[in-house]
């Protein structure tokens, strides 16, 4: 499904209302390689300001020398939040998604070294573990989008002392989500394989697309320090 050539804010909320639909991993992704064309008109008609967000507080939270970080942007879409994240000096960006048409769109941004094919949840990023400098996941974690089991596999690909960055919704059909994703970020911190350095909510998130809303929905960014990795310490995985 793709919004008509005029980019009314009806017709990105059919959109926007219409991702959430696919319930196989199969109907999503066809839905978001549908999509990859118009999608960053039609977020922008949503004042879709998460990229921006999460790219604010990263650069906030990270200490080290970020034109030699290595970031890791799981579920980069077309590379809005890798764009971003450039503003602030970052230039080492390894991305990974589902749908091939969103990598391809990312491929063109020209701000990736490397775009990776995989679906969250489903494949395992072991091969990369401890990599990164900085691991951020923007728009994905929500329900009817990517598991919560998905958090402690970017814990691991996480090096000792690096920042991982997520994001999710505030508004009342992903509050249940939004409530298990709190608990598993905390049970990791209880579990000491990270520590909360902030968390955001953030008032004017998006355009709300549900009947029930009205304006803009709330959302929350969280950042976390991966804690030091001791030798022979066992790391909890998917």
């Amino acid at each position: 499904i793709m919004s008509a050539d005029r980019n009314t804010f009806e017709n990105v909320k059919a959109v926007i209302l219409s991702a959430h639909k696919g319930a196989t991993t199969k109907e999503k992704v066809s839905f978001y390689n549908t999509w990859a064309d118009n999608y960053d008109q039609d977020v922008a008609v949503l004042d879709y300001r998460a990229p921006r967000l999460a790219a604010d507080r990263i650069s906030s939270c990270f200490s080290g020398v970020r034109e030699e970080a290595t970031v890791l942007d799981v579920a980069c879409g077309t590379g809005l939040v890798a764009k971003q994240m450039k503003k602030h000096g970052f230039r080492h960006f390894v991305g990974v998604d589902g749908s091939e048409a969103m990598l391809e769109k990312a491929r063109e941004s020209g701000l990736y070294q490397e775009l990776k094919q995989s679906m969250l949840g489903e494949d395992s990023l072991s091969e990369v573990w401890g990599s990164f400098d900085v691991v951020l996941i923007v728009g994905a974690l929500s329900v009817g989008q990517v598991s919560i089991n998905v958090i402690r596999e970017l814990c691991n690909v996480t090096k000792s002392g690096g920042c991982v960055c997520m994001t999710t919704r505030s508004n009342h059909d992903n509050l249940e989500y939004k409530a298990a994703l709190e608990h598993e970020l905390k049970q990791m911190e209880e579990e000491g394989l990270w520590t909360c350095l902030e968390v955001t909510e953030v008032q004017d998130w998006e355009r709300a697309v549900t009947e029930q809303e009205d304006g803009y929905i709330s959302g929350a960014v969280y950042i976390y320090k991966k804690l030091l990795t001791l030798p022979g310490s066992r790391q909890n995985t998917v």
